[in-house]
C-alpha cells in the first residue's frame, strides 16, 4: 500500500511540472516562432556549417508553416539534402522520401532533375556488396535511366549517365561473383549456371572493364569438356583473352595446349548406292 502511494504522489508531482512548464513557457521550442524565411535563413546558415543534424528543425519548418510558398518549397529541398549530405543509410531512406515528396509535390520545378537525381543516388549510397542482393542496385538504375529519359537537357543527365556507368559495373561484378561462385562447386551440376552468368556479362555488360576475368573464367570452364566443339570455345576464348587483354595476368595462367582450334573430322565420303546396276 506505502508503495502504490507513493507512485501516485510521484505522478501527481510530473503532472504538475507538465502544467507548470506549459503555463510558463519553460521548454517551448523557439524554431516555432520563426517565420518561415527566418528558419529557412537559419537552416542555410547551419547547413553552410556542415551542421546538418542542426538545420532539419529549421527547414522543416520553414516548409511546415508555407509549404506553397518558395521558401516552403526551397525548405523541403534543403531538408532532404541535410538527410543526404549527413549520409548514413537511415538519412538516405528518408532522403530519398523528402525528394520525392518534393517532386510529387512540385513536378515541375526548376529544381525536379535535381530531385529526381538525388532520388537515384539516395539508393545508389545504399548498395548492397556485389556478394549480397541487387534488387536496390537494379532500382537505383532505373532510377538513373528516368533522369536520362525524363531530362536528357539537364546538366543531371550528365551526372546521371556517370553514375549509371559505375553502377551496372556494381551489377556485372555481381554476376561474375556468382558465376565463380557456379564454377567452384561445377561438381554439383552448376557448370551450365556458370556459363549462363558469365556469358550473360558478356552480352549485357559488354564495357565491364573485369572482362578479363570473365574469358578467362569461360576459358578454364570450357577447357575441361571433352567434346571438339566446346574444347574449341575455350580457344575462342583464350584468344580473346590474349587480343583484347595483352596486359593481363590471367595470361601467364591459361592452361598448357589451349589456345589453337581442334579439328574437326570431316565425316567419311560414302559411295552412293548403285540401286544394283
Amino acid at each position: 500500500m506505502r508503495f502504490s502511494s507513493t507512485i501516485l504522489v510521484a505522478a501527481r508531482l510530473c503532472a504538475c511540472v507538465w502544467v507548470f512548464a506549459g503555463c510558463s513557457g519553460f521548454g517551448k521550442d523557439p524554431v516555432l516562432e520563426l517565420s518561415s524565411e527566418e528558419a529557412l535563413r537559419e537552416g542555410k546558415l547551419l547547413l553552410e556549417a556542415e551542421k546538418y543534424r542542426e538545420a532539419r528543425p529549421f527547414l522543416i519548418h520553414a516548409f511546415e508553416i508555407r509549404p506553397n510558398s518558395v521558401e516552403g518549397r526551397e525548405g523541403l529541398l534543403l531538408t532532404a539534402d541535410a538527410l543526404f549530405e549527413q549520409g548514413g543509410y537511415t538519412n538516405y531512406v528518408k532522403a530519398q522520401g523528402r525528394y520525392r515528396d518534393f517532386l510529387n509535390r512540385f513536378p515541375t520545378s526548376e529544381h525536379a532533375a535535381y530531385a529526381q537525381y538525388r532520388v537515384a543516388m539516395s539508393m545508389a549510397r545504399r548498395m548492397e556488396r556485389p556478394d549480397r542482393d541487387m534488387s536496390l542496385s537494379v532500382d537505383a538504375l532505373d532510377a538513373l535511366e528516368d533522369v536520362r529519359r525524363i531530362y536528357p537537357t539537364s546538366e543531371y543527365s550528365d551526372l546521371a549517365a556517370e553514375e549509371i556507368i559505375a553502377v551496372r559495373n556494381h551489377l556485372a561484378r555481381h554476376e561474375l561473383i556468382v558465376g565463380r561462385f557456379y564454377k567452384r562447386y561445377r561438381r554439383f551440376g552448376t557448370t551450365l549456371a556458370a556459363i549462363r552468368r558469365l556469358e550473360g556479362i558478356i552480352e549485357e555488360y559488354p564495357d565491364f572493364p573485369e572482362m578479363d576475368t570473365v574469358y578467362f573464367d569461360l576459358c578454364r570452364i570450357y577447357n575441361t569438356a571433352e567434346d571438339v566443339e566446346n574444347r574449341n570455345k575455350a580457344a575462342d576464348y583464350c584468344n580473346r583473352l590474349k587480343q583484347e587483354y595483352p596486359e593481363s595476368a590471367y595470361i601467364k595462367k591459361i592452361p598448357k595446349g589451349v589456345g589453337s582450334y581442334v579439328e574437326v573430322e570431316a565425316p567419311a565420303a560414302t559411295d552412293p548406292a548403285d540401286d544394283g546396276v
